[in-house]
Formats: structure tokens, sequence, C-alpha cells
């Protein structure tokens, strides 16, 4: 089957960028229509579905031969729609009422395979549901310094910095950012479209089965040691444009001095590891593939010694050991983001994935994870010579931080296990005796062992 020309009925931008990401070659096709903007009946599904098969027929009146893609998104929270808004006022009042409860994400799909002789249509809906944490004024107004919400429905995007004050998610990560690939994906094989990403065999071909010896199991990896590598260098230098590194010699030199004395007795010693602090007052630090751990300035300014901030570093430095961040991209929704990185594609191309990829890994690891950090955390600060139990200390700091303050765009506390579970399996790790409270909110499965 000859591979027909591929139009976007959009000129979203957030769109354009998916659809590189998804492997896709196409042109641009925008088109104005009138679009529904009440539902017939209760059906908001219909609705979006309606408007975007009303923008895929206009475009396809305009070519022949051809594949035509097109969408529409709206957000509903209690019976009423956002679209995008019209000003910025209104944006900011739109963006508030939505801190204040959970609101579904519509997106209808259409796709028109227009060929010579015939035209097939697909139509298709997809639903997430969107939990945000509660906006001040000020908040809004921050986030609107960095983002404008003119473009976007509900005024916020998920992909960049409106995932910071996104609490969790119900469904389908792309179908917030406005075009679900997962669809899209099942509609173009049902319409019998050729694709230049074909699953079927991306990932097997360069698969690897490897015994991880912090999980102490054997586990499967569909990119090499260097492949890893090269993904964490793309997703850093992403980071690196958007957050300045701390301007302080002083304290970038504590980090690295103590991140090179846990990287000497971990687990892992296959990599270079990189220790950078970012000039950011939250309270948060992040591990990427291939070795790089960022501190936040305001994680550090919470430290009170060495051995506390230790077994910060030393937690982030046991998700890399036990690849828990490629492991997440590997069972996410953003398997594409692994090919434009690792194929170091074109700069617009690995940038978009890059941040995409950076955003899932701010969303958290699994509680399982988690806690496995805690524990090779413990292990690997007293191998370096610090007392392991400033980590005992510095959780009880967060949970006390936790309780005091409002959730923040970053925060530590936010995307971890309770502090008490946290605490039992650092105690566990080191012998220490467990009471009565380090078994509340217990973790039944084993974490390694």
């Amino acid at each position: 089957m000859k591979m027909r020309d591929i139009y976007l009925a959009s000129n979203s931008r957030p769109r354009k960028k998916l659809l590189k990401i998804f492997g896709l070659k196409f042109k641009v096709l925008p088109v104005n229509v009138k679009e529904d903007k009440k539902p017939r009946g209760k059906s908001y599904s219909g609705l979006v579905q309606r408007n975007a098969l009303k923008k895929a027929r206009a475009a396809a009146e305009k070519v022949q031969n051809a594949v035509i893609i097109a969408a529409d998104t709206i957000t509903v929270q209690d019976g009423k729609i956002f679209g995008k808004p019209k000003n910025i006022i209104a944006a900011k009042r739109m963006l508030k009422k939505l801190s204040l409860k959970p609101q579904w994400v519509y997106t209808g799909l259409a796709l028109i395979d227009k060929s010579e002789n015939n035209s097939k249509v697909f139509v298709g809906v997809e639903k997430t549901k969107v939990y945000m944490d509660k906006l001040t004024d000020q908040d809004i107004k921050n986030y609107f310094t960095h983002t404008s919400p003119l473009d976007k429905a509900g005024s916020f995007d998920i992909q960049g910095r409106g995932a910071f004050f996104i609490r969790k998610i119900e469904g389908c990560f792309y179908n917030v950012v406005g075009l679900p690939i997962r669809k899209l994906y099942q509609m173009l094989r049902k319409s019998g479209v050729i694709v230049f990403l074909l699953l079927g065999g991306i990932f097997i071909a360069g698969c690897t089965t490897e015994y991880n010896i912090a999980t102490k199991q054997e586990e499967t990896y569909f990119y090499s040691t260097d492949k890893e590598v090269a993904m964490g260098d793309s997703i850093a230098k992403q980071i690196e444009k958007e957050y300045k590194p701390v301007n302080d010699p002083l304290m970038q030199k504590r980090v690295e001095d103590i991140g090179e004395k846990i990287a000497a007795v971990c687990d892992r010693k296959d990599i270079i590891y990189h220790f950078i602090v970012l000039d950011e007052d939250e309270v948060n630090a992040v591990s990427l593939p291939g070795g790089h751990v960022y501190i936040f300035r305001g994680l550090i300014e919470k430290a009170t010694d060495d051995d506390q901030l230790a077994g910060v570093i030393a937690h982030e430095v046991g998700h890399i050991v036990a690849r828990h961040s490629i492991k997440k991209l590997q069972g996410s929704q953003i398997y594409t983001v692994f090919r434009v990185l690792l194929a170091q594609a074109a700069a617009e191309g690995s940038g978009v994935a890059a941040d995409q990829a950076f955003t899932e890994l701010m969303l958290g690891y699994s509680r399982e994870d988690e806690l496995l950090a805690d524990q090779l955390a413990a292990r690997y600060a007293k191998l370096a010579g610090y007392d392991p139990k400033g980590m005992i200390a510095f959780l009880g700091k967060l949970e006390d931080i936790n309780k005091r303050r409002p959730p923040r765009e970053y925060s530590y506390y936010k995307t971890h296990p309770y502090v008490p579970d946290r605490i039992r399996v650092v105690k566990e790790e080191l012998g220490e005796k467990i009471t009565f409270d380090d078994y509340i909110n217990i973790e039944q499965k084993p974490h390694g062992k």
C-alpha cells in the first residue's frame, strides 16, 4: 500500500509537536469551521467528535488522495465547558475555578482516509480526569509569566509548567496535551494506513535482559547503557535551558563532594554521575537516566548537615542504580520519547521529547520504587561514611514541612510515600528497632529483598 500524504487539520503547536514525536511526516492544513458549543443531550463525547469530524471534512475538501487528522478538545467541570480563553483575565478566572475541583478533558479524533475511489471515516474520543492543586492568584500570575494560556483549553498545559500543579490524572496523558496518541495509533492501524512508527518491532529488536543488582531480578531493557546515557544527556540539556544552576560555588562543591562519595560506593559504576544544584527554592530533587542528579537549592537550605543531604543524594542515586527512570519511561505511554531522544533527531524533535520525558519523571515513581530507593540510600550513605540516621531526621523534617504549608509547584513529599513508611524502611535497612508508629501506612511488598 502506498503511503499517502498526511494532513493535520489544525495549527495547534502541541498537536504538531506530538505528531513529530509520533514519527509521522505530515503537512499542516488549518481549517476555519463553526464549532458546536453545546452538546446535544448530555454527551460531551459526542460534541468533540462532531467538531473533530467537521474539521476533518473541511480539510478533506481541499486535498485529494490523502489522510486527514483532526481533533477537538474541551475541559468540563460541573457541567460547564471550558475551551480556550478569550483573554488573560478570562484565563485567570478559568484556571482558578478549575483548580478547585477535578475536571474531565475530552478530545474527539477524526480520521479521513481519502483515496481516488472512496473515503473511509474513523471517529473516536478519549476522556481523562485531571486533579489540580488549589492555586492562588500569585500562583497563576507566576505560571502565566512563563506560559501563554490563550491557545490552551482550560488555560493550562500538562506537558510544560502546568505539570507542577497537576496532582494526578486518571487516563491518557497525551489526551490532556490535546492529541491522544494511543487512540490515534489505533485509528491509523484500523484504517490500514502505513505508519512510519511500528510498535510491533521497534523495541523488541533492541531489548536486552540484565540482572539488576538493586532489585535482585532479571529485567528487560529496551536500550543499552550507552543509549541510556545519551537519553539522560538530552533531557539534562533541556532542563538546563529552563532552570538556572545555582550561582554559589561552595554550595555546588558541597553537593558534588557528597555525590562523588555516594557514587563511589553504590552498586552501579558503569556510568559517570553528575550532581547539579538548581537555583529553585522548592524542596525537591530529581534523577535522570544515565547518572544526572539535580538538587533544588530549597532542599539544601532545609538540610541541617551533610548527613541529611547525603541521604537525599543517595536516594536519587538509588533510583539510577535500580534504573527506575528507564523502567518508568518504558512502561508509560511515552514510548515515542525514546525513539526521538535515542536517535538524536533534529533539535526541535529531541527538545520536545526531552521536555515530556522530564515531565513524566517529575510526576513521581511508584511507591515500591521510592521505598527501594530509600533502602539503598541508607546503605550507600553508611558506606560513604555518613550517618544514615540523618535520613530519618530529614524525613521527619519533610513531614513537618508538609503539614505546615500548602502544596507547591514542586514538592519532595508530594510524589513520595508516607513518611512513616519511609522511616520504617530505613530503620529496617539499618537494623534499628521498629516501633508501632513505624507500621502506620506499612507497604506490604518487599523492597528489593
